[in-house]
């Protein structure tokens, strides 16, 4: 990162598009093995869903055998939807349906060989490790983690995956999709010279707005509340930032060589006020890289407002711009524009993840997951306390949110939502 502009581009270029080439082996045309790939899921809610039907359809002979979440219900509506997304590919026994905290580990211990990892991300690096200890391909759900120790224990597990053999594909889906793969290999190759900065937006409406604590029922834990309203709470969600935005941190780092920031600063808070949750509801983050280029990323949730999802990569010899309009385009000395057919992202993790498996070629998008998702977290971090943060003091944060033990009848006191210039970095 010490190296002139000219040199680091070149590093840049070469670095990535190696991760390109590792991310996107190709399809091999050999026959088809006919041995079933068991799935199992955990997390059954609409993303959980959307997973399982993606992984069903990237193999012949994938099956769903196993299923675990804290709520029958959410278990029913997931099943109801798979089978008439791919009726014939649910081959559940009986008990291989899961309920509780615990779910997890008896999805895994069912026999499967895959497991999708779709919960809140709070419980991702336990969930996580516990899987691929046990040997299994996993297909892990963004972000990896919402603090520090779960990226350390993650950067960890993504070693121990390649120990054992195992595929390791995070849901960073724009890593997966095929125009944004163009646009960033022609600025790879120099389109618009060396990058001299970046500005991310992610404005958008609220995910899943905090209730009322009227609605909660009689008798509900804490414990359950939170997990129930799971956006709402920064040690299960890792706030707006970490959850949503962390998409826009990952352009960022793909565009910057996945080589870590210097340093950040960052403003947020809550406009609008909410009952019970202790998450921001807007952030604007400054990143500074060693080579002088800046990145800006800015996110929303409020309601009634302008909703954008943009790029703007500014470089020496011209401009790139992704989301403002219906393909990305370069303007300046090298103009260009995605002129292909767009596939689906989501899919693409599922088809690459399975036939990685088919060929005995393991992925694993550990460091890239990890750093990604540490790129929101320092801005969280940067935010909530009103400090410059630098990526070794995020990379060592001592702060722990989630708790190392948990009843789901037990209580959980909310923590109090951040302050900055009050709340201290720990």
């Amino acid at each position: 990162m010490e190296q002139n502009s000219g040199t680091r581009r070149d590093f840049v270029k070469a670095g990535s598009a190696a991760t390109l080439a590792a991310g996107f082996p190709a399809i091999l045309s050999s026959a088809p093995v006919a041995n079933a790939l068991r799935v199992g899921l955990v997390g059954c809610g609409g993303r959980g869903t959307g997973a399982a039907a993606q992984a069903l359809r990237a193999d012949d002979y994938a099956e769903l055998t196993a299923v675990g979440d804290v709520y029958q219900e959410r278990i029913d509506t997931c099943l109801g939807e798979l089978k008439k997304a791919t009726p014939d590919k649910l081959k559940l026994e009986a008990g291989k349906q899961f309920v509780g905290l615990d779910a997890y580990q008896k999805v895994i211990a069912s026999g499967v060989d895959v497991v999708l990892l779709a919960t809140p991300p709070g419980f991702r690096p336990m969930h996580l490790r516990a899987a691929i200890e046990a040997g299994k391909h996993v297909f892990c759900e963004k972000p990896i983690a919402v603090d520090s120790f779960g990226v350390r224990d993650v950067l960890e597990t993504a070693k121990l995956a390649r120990q054992k053999n195992v595929s390791l594909v995070a849901g960073f889906c724009w890593r997966y999709s095929n125009y944004i793969k163009a646009t960033f290999q022609e600025i790879m190759n120099g389109a618009i010279g060396d990058i001299a900065g970046y500005y991310a937006t992610y404005y958008t409406s609220p995910v899943k707005p905090m209730p009322p604590a009227s609605t909660r029922p009689a008798g509900m834990s804490d414990v359950e509340w939170q997990i129930k309203n799971w956006y709402n709470f920064t040690w299960t969600c890792g706030d707006s930032l970490v959850e949503q935005a962390v998409h826009s941190a990952d352009k960022i780092a793909w565009a910057m060589g996945d080589q870590p920031p210097l340093s950040c600063v960052g403003v947020g808070g809550r406009s609008v006020p909410a009952e019970g949750g202790n998450i921001f509801d807007h952030f604007e983050i400054n990143y500074l890289y060693a080579n002088g280029a800046r990145a800006f990323l800015a996110s929303r949730q409020i309601e009634g407002c302008h909703n954008e999802n943009s790029d703007y990569i500014l470089g020496a010899e011209g401009a790139c711009t992704l989301g403002r309009g219906p393909v990305p385009r370069i303007e300046g000395k090298n103009p260009w524009t995605f002129s292909g057919k767009q596939y689906n992202m989501y899919q693409r993790e599922h088809d690459l993840l399975f036939a990685s498996i088919r060929r005995n070629q393991p992925m694993n998008d550990g460091r890239r997951m990890t750093t990604s998702t540490l790129l929101a977290m320092m801005g969280r971090m940067a935010a909530y306390t009103g400090q410059q943060v630098t990526w070794d003091q995020a990379m060592n944060s001592q702060e722990r949110l989630v708790p190392e033990t948990l009843d789901w009848a037990g209580s959980l006191p909310v923590q109090p939502r951040a302050e900055p210039g009050i709340t201290k970095f720990a």
